[in-house]
């Protein structure tokens, strides 16, 4: 896999910047049948390189649908701030002791109840590859102000929205 840094590309530290605070992302895999399949996770980290990092049961629908096929597609929406990204990539399994230990967080016991050194205790590693966000302005009087222009003139409020190469 592709090991670069991600955050390198135009418009990567905007993404980024966009997601670090939303605390669930929707996951979506690919069933053996190929039926898209999503489920939320913990948005747990991002690392300097721009790899998201989720928790996960090693033996799960989810990391079997990995094994098969690892590209992923993750989304995020924050309605209160009018913030929503999307971002597909591959995935990997990882199971590395010294990695859990470095990113468990003690609120991780609600679904690991035996704590991080459980050998079901695994990560997911997502190599992000391409991204778009969807970046609103989020004040009262902004909303109001769109609406009110959206009435008066047929026109609809500016929202930025870009694609990002993240590979």
């Amino acid at each position: 896999m592709h090991q670069g840094n991600h955050r390198d590309h135009e418009g990567a530290e905007k993404l980024f910047s966009l997601i670090k605070d939303v605390k669930i992302a929707m996951m979506t895999t690919a069933d053996a049948d190929g039926t898209l399949t999503s489920r939320p996770m913990w948005n747990n980290d991002v690392d300097e390189n721009g790899d998201l990092w989720f928790f996960t049961r090693l033996h799960s629908p989810k990391t079997a649908e990995i094994g098969r096929d690892n590209q992923i597609n993750l989304a995020y929406s924050d309605p209160s701030s009018q913030t929503y990204v999307s971002v597909a990539g591959k995935a990997e399994i990882v199971r590395d002791q010294a990695r859990i230990d470095e990113k468990w967080q003690e609120s991780l016991k609600t679904w690991f109840p035996n704590g991080k050194d459980d050998p079901e205790v695994a990560l997911i590693r997502v190599h992000p590859e391409k991204g778009e966000y969807w970046d609103s302005p989020n004040s009262t009087m902004v909303h109001l102000y769109g609406y009110l222009k959206a009435t008066l003139t047929g026109e609809s409020p500016k929202t930025e929205t870009k694609k990002v190469d993240l590979a």
